[in-house]
């Protein structure tokens, strides 16, 4: 067995592990260290981790994958990953983004393309695919000039908005880093495949699905949450009503981080969405130095802890303990409690065109609405009275990623509503 998958084997079957989702592996690492050390605790110790069910316990204490035909699988994931020259960074290793380290379902693992480091601090751009010319030479510019202060700038390699702030940190020579809502060896949009390469020569192009993932729609949220997770700071540059910018920033908001957006003309649609978020307490953005401003103690960027108590598990993911979402960290106003910060009806700026098969409506939303297996899952749980998302998940059985992505999309659609506190029901 080669030393890389020796190394990493391990994390890639715990993550396969039934019901193991994003949160409780995060949980399992902070309480064991590693995922060789998960495989060997005692069911009295792991059955004291928040979260774990019954039927997790036993996939794990059975060894749920004991198969030699799915172990075979995972590797020749790892081996494909180092043939194509890509590498693989946990998040116990010290170049894992550090900010990502602390929201609360971070990756355990990121597959990369390029390089890595900390020694920057992350400010990320992101708006419409198709975006206006004014919006594109905005977010080219403040691109270009917060690199050019050594700040690396963080979107997620869309046409539109993304590429142009992506070529922004190019052009002044800065580094730049882009999240994929695809696997490494899909690169999407086809057109960027260019700007992927070029990216990874000035920084990184990141993903956390496996190589040959496809862009299916539920990636993009999930992507989402990891652009705003990195970064000290979102921009939105220009975003309508049903941008999936708006969840961006909702994200980066709850994570406490600072939440920016670029005022565009009142008679367009495409930039309605950064009004909203204007009105509800995001700073205004004029020029690169209206962000600056906001980390003049840029040195000393520390992100808001979770709070921990002697398990390791985070106190404010309990249903009891507010969400911080509503209030944002430059201004203390609030910025999503009693309405939303995007309209909740069909996502069609963020989905990948003609091939995503999740969602199925036209325009009108006068097609049929068919729920895939997290959807249907939710719709089954979810009653007129508020859940909270912890519960959702534990009583679906499904990943983490996938349950998360699925209530983004079902709130989209106006299927859903959001509760402060993380709490769901139907409408």
């Amino acid at each position: 067995m080669s030393q890389i998958i020796h190394q990493y084997l391990p994390w890639f079957i715990l993550k396969n592990i039934p019901g193991v989702g994003n949160i409780l592996y995060r949980r399992l690492i902070q309480r064991f260290g590693s995922p060789e050390n998960v495989f060997t605790a005692s069911s009295h110790d792991l059955i004291t981790i928040k979260g774990m069910g019954k039927k997790v316990l036993s996939a794990i204490m059975n060894n749920a994958l004991r198969s030699s035909a799915v172990i075979n699988e995972l590797k020749e994931e790892i081996r494909q990953i180092e043939r194509s020259g890509f590498k693989i960074l946990t998040m116990t290793e010290d170049n894992y983004p550090s900010l990502l380290q602390h929201i609360p379902d971070p990756p355990p693992y990121l597959t990369y393309f390029g390089t890595l480091d900390n020694s920057l601090a992350s400010i990320a751009i992101v708006g419409s695919r198709q975006a206006t010319s004014y919006g594109l030479n905005v977010a080219e510019t403040l691109a270009h000039d917060l690199a050019s202060k050594k700040f690396k700038v963080v979107s997620g390699m869309a046409v539109g908005i993304d590429s142009a702030a992506h070529k922004g940190a190019l052009r002044a020579q800065g580094k730049t880093v882009a999240i994929l809502g695809s696997g490494l060896g899909r690169i999407y949009p086809s057109e960027n495949r260019n700007l992927f390469f070029k990216i990874a020569d000035n920084g990184a192009v990141i993903s956390e699905f496996k190589i040959n993932s496809e862009p299916e729609g539920r990636h993009f949220p999930m992507r989402n949450r990891i652009i705003a997770g990195m970064s000290a700071g979102t921009v939105v540059v220009e975003a309508a009503t049903k941008s999936g910018s708006l969840i961006t920033a909702r994200l980066a908001a709850e994570y406490n981080r600072e939440v920016f957006a670029v005022p565009g003309s009142i008679d367009s649609f495409k930039s309605a969405g950064t009004h909203a978020l204007l009105k509800q307490g995001a700073r205004l953005v004029e020029n690169h130095m209206d962000i600056i401003e906001e980390f003049y103690y840029i040195h000393q960027i520390v992100p808001t802890p979770l709070v921990h108590d002697l398990s390791g598990i985070p106190l404010n993911e309990d249903p009891e303990v507010p969400s911080k979402s509503i209030i944002s960290p430059s201004t203390n106003k609030k910025i999503a409690s009693d309405r939303p910060l995007w309209d909740r009806s069909p996502l069609k700026e963020e989905l990948p065109l003609k091939q995503d098969k999740t969602l199925s409506f036209d325009q009108n939303n006068s097609s049929p609405f068919e729920p895939d297996q997290y959807q249907h899952a939710i719709l089954n749980i979810l009653k007129d009275t508020p859940l909270h998302i912890d519960q959702i998940i534990e009583t679906s059985g499904l990943d983490t990623g996938g349950i998360t992505a699925a209530l983004m999309d079902l709130e989209l659609m106006g299927i859903i509503i959001h509760s402060p506190g993380k709490m769901f029901y139907k409408v």
